[in-house]
């Protein structure tokens, strides 16, 4: 199904090229002055100059031909040259009805349909999930939701990060608290245990005490440090430990990310990479593509158009070790033997810019990648306290990401609670739904790249641009709707979307119908925030509407049928947008 505004360009491409001047001149905007009209073409501005009349005499030509088109209410020409458009009620009407019936609200995708996969999560094992973690899990699942939605084959991963000193300062922890496990007895030959010798909580634990102990303690950093190598090259009870380490871990990563409603469709971790890389350093080093640069074996990616310095994309240190570079390119290589994928879209802190930029041109240079696949960075800011500075705990800590939830979650129920109407535990599973709501639409808002305040009060507001008040927009529909449908005398003809009867009716049809716009906008240019500004237009457009409109007392019968059906027309654009962002509504609030 087309958008609205393509309709309305390609009646008035037809007007220009009618009236002698070239129809690429007939593209129509929003209005920038909805005071004054809906649409407006300034086309007339540029055809001035290309036939060498003025600007008011060319639109004037264009909205004569144009005025008794059926689409159009009104069509004007304003000085210097403005083409000013409003639509007719039935036009719009019709597009609404049309979209009622067609699949996905009638958003459809143009383009060839690809298959993308989807670098986000990005958490390490052996370490809880903070807040550090929430933009990259919620951003890229949204994203995930909306490629999917617009029909392409898209495949989360969360590329867990378990192959690296971590692994052997845990290791080297464990075996100073537990020497007699049979993991450090070199001569055990027999199976080990099934039951890992720690829980999530002691896991989570050790990390920390190693880490601190390692930058206090040379013998001990250097015995992690030998440990890592001993894991990495194989040793069979190091293995035996880190596969423990992340099936305690993972379990724990899964039923956290579920609390923020976030899946992936493959867990796949950096160690994952590990085979690939000595057949892809090769290949580089034949190809002539990897040379060495102070003991480093490195390849350029700097480029004449550069207006400042990218450094070499470094494969291996001086000592022979691999770097994030390498574990990242060698991903790349398994992934296109995986999936092939059309696209790799990377949504990662806004920082490691520079070292994407390094890898993906180092991909398409090496050829790991094909010359057309799309190698994409969504890079995020950060998310900060009231100070400005990066969210911290009361006592200066890195905040769990379940607190977090549990701390957004805990003051809406208490906002509930103030005018109890409902049990406790109804208000609970009310105030996590809504507390998750609350959580994802304020950050997603804000656009990705820009760093933005974490304030639970202004987050949890019932007004304003928030999770709460798009919810609350959608049970009052819901309301409405299980009230109409309680009446003992409904409308008994044919019920659909009647043309406006009133400025804030037209306003909100309009509204819905740019569903369209919004979802593929935010796609192009991968950015969530558009679905949420598109939300809340609609949703203060319904509440306008609502406002001024007595839908429950209205005595047309037909004109009530068609506000419903309108009613149930936004809830379904709301609801199918909060699905993509990946919260959902409650029954009540």
């Amino acid at each position: 199904m087309k958008k609205l505004i393509d309709l309305i360009t390609e009646t008035v491409e037809q007007g220009f090229s009618a009236c002698g001047y070239e129809a690429s001149l007939g593209k129509v905007t929003l209005s920038n002055r909805p005071d004054l009209c809906e649409y407006q073409c300034n086309g007339a501005m540029a055809g001035a100059k290309l036939y060498k009349k003025a600007p008011i005499m060319i639109a004037q030509d264009v909205a004569v031909r144009l005025e008794n088109e059926s689409c159009f209410e009104e069509i004007t020409a304003v000085p210097p040259g403005f083409i000013n458009i409003k639509l007719s009620g039935e036009f719009l009407s019709g597009y609404l009805r049309e979209m009622e019936e067609a699949d996905r609200l009638g958003v459809s995708y143009e383009g060839k349909k690809e298959k993308i996969v989807i670098d986000y999560g990005g958490p390490n094992v052996a370490k809880p999930l903070h807040v550090g973690h929430l933009r990259s899990a919620i951003i890229g699942e949204s994203m995930k939701r909306l490629f999917r939605f617009l029909g392409h084959e898209v495949i989360g991963d969360v590329h867990l990060g378990d192959w690296g000193l971590q692994m052997g300062l845990i290791i080297e922890e464990l075996k100073e608290r537990r020497p007699e496990l049979p993991y450090f007895d070199e001569g055990y030959t027999g199976e080990y245990p099934e039951e890992p010798p720690f829980t999530i909580g002691e896991l989570e634990e050790i990390y920390p005490a190693a880490s601190a102990k390692a930058k206090a303690d040379e013998a001990f950093a250097k015995k992690a440090h030998d440990a890592t190598y001993k894991l990495q090259r194989g040793d069979r009870g190091y293995m035996a430990v880190w596969n423990h380490i992340l099936n305690v871990s993972v379990a724990d990563l899964k039923k956290n990310y579920e609390k923020l409603n976030v899946t992936f469709d493959i867990w796949k971790k950096e160690s994952d990479a590990q085979p690939y890389i000595p057949a892809m350093i090769e290949k580089m080093k034949e190809e002539g593509f990897a040379h060495e640069s102070q003991g480093a074996l490195v390849v350029d990616v700097k480029e004449e158009t550069d207006t400042k310095e990218i450094p070499p994309c470094i494969l291996l240190k001086s000592d022979g070790a691999t770097l994030y570079s390498t574990t990242d390119l060698a991903t790349l290589v398994e992934r296109e033997k995986l999936f092939a994928p059309d696209r790799v879209l990377y949504v990662v802190d806004k920082r490691q810019e520079l070292h994407f930029t390094q890898v993906f041109r180092c991909a398409k240079k090496t050829g790991i990648v094909r010359p057309e696949t799309k190698l994409d960075f969504l890079g995020f800011g950060t998310m900060n306290g009231k100070d400005g500075k990066p969210f911290k705990t009361r006592d200066g800590g890195v905040m769990r990401l379940e607190y977090l939830i549990r701390e957004i979650s805990d003051a809406v129920y208490d906002k509930i609670m103030e005018n109890r109407t409902v049990s406790e535990e109804e208000a609970r599973d009310t105030a996590s739904v809504i507390g998750l709501a609350a959580l994802k639409y304020g950050d997603l808002s804000n656009q990705a790249s820009k760093d933005y305040i974490f304030d639970v009060d202004r987050f949890i507001a019932f007004e304003g641009n928030t999770g709460p008040y798009i919810l609350y927009t959608i049970v009052r529909i819901k309301s409405i709707q299980a009230r109409y449908n309680a009446l003992e005398s409904r409308w008994e003809g044919k019920a659909e979307i009647l043309p406006a009867a009133t400025e804030s009716e037209k306003e909100l049809q309009l509204q819905v119908s740019r569903v369209s716009d919004a979802l593929l906008a935010a796609a192009s240019e991968q950015a969530p925030h558009k679905i949420c500004q598109y939300i809340y237009e609609l949703a203060e457009a319904f509440n306008r509407f609502y406002h001024e409109t007595k839908i429950m007392a209205e005595e047309d019968g037909e004109r009530q049928a068609s506000y419903i059906c309108l009613l149930g027309l936004v809830r379904r654009v709301l609801e199918t947008c909060i699905d993509i962002l990946g919260f959902e509504a409650p029954d009540r609030m």
